[in-house]
């Protein structure tokens, strides 16, 4: 039966990969790959020569049938993102679904992806979270953070350095000031940082902060709800 391998690639330090995911990159019949080039400095550090082809939000739809021909006729292959697993806020679920279908097994490794370390890292309840990854940049984004305000449990959000401070000053919208968040940006990376403290701590830090990387915020959920 052919496999399809779903490989989690690191979201900062090279390093993070797993044996096993390297020895699958190295013998796969093929990689998609979000963008080939960002996944090209990956394959070159460990010395990996497999072929990628490009398979990303834009494209997928349309190459979908060509790519469960190619994995019927080799024995595996493998499906990465830029960072992280792919599926969680990257590409993915079309495809895995497709390969179930079509009896294709499907193997995904365990490995990196940006909300568990934050989320762990947040000093907040993890025993049970809600993971909303992006929220909408316009039409939903109010009816979204409303939902949020109302959970009991943390919620994780991922979001841009270009909107943090506009999320922030929404949720202060739906939200008391002194509720607890963590921010984390640039996980694994030489400049990895997470500040912690109330929603209106980190309004005020953020006006005043030049503002880099991915984030992963992490909002402590509403224990005063009846």
């Amino acid at each position: 039966m052919s496999k399809l391998f779903i490989v989690p690639t690191p979201i900062g330090n090279l390093e993070d990969i797993t044996s096993r995911g390297i020895n699958i990159l190295k013998n796969s019949a093929f990689i998609l790959a979000e963008d080939t080039r960002t996944s090209g400095i990956l394959l070159n550090h460990f010395g990996i020569k497999t072929k990628m082809y490009s398979y990303h939000a834009h494209n997928e739809h349309k190459i979908i049938d060509k790519i469960i021909s190619e994995l019927k006729i080799n024995d595996f292959a493998a499906l990465i993102s830029d960072a992280g697993t792919p599926g969680i806020s990257d590409p993915g679920f079309l495809l895995i679904r497709k390969c179930i279908e079509e009896n294709i097994e499907v193997i995904t490794l365990p490995g990196p992806t940006a909300f568990v370390p934050a989320l762990v890292n947040s000093g907040l309840p993890c025993d049970r979270f809600y993971f909303e990854g992006f929220l909408p940049q316009k039409k939903g984004r109010q009816t979204r953070l409303k939902k949020i305000a109302e959970m009991d449990q943390t919620i994780v959000l991922y979001e841009s350095p270009y909107r943090i401070l506009k999320t922030l000053k929404q949720l202060s919208e739906h939200i008391p000031l002194d509720r607890k968040i963590s921010i984390s940006r640039e996980i694994s990376k030489k400049f990895e940082e997470t500040i912690r403290g109330t929603l209106e701590e980190l309004i005020n830090i953020f006006e005043d902060k030049k503002t880099k990387g991915e984030f992963v915020m992490i909002i402590e959920g509403n224990n005063n709800k009846k």
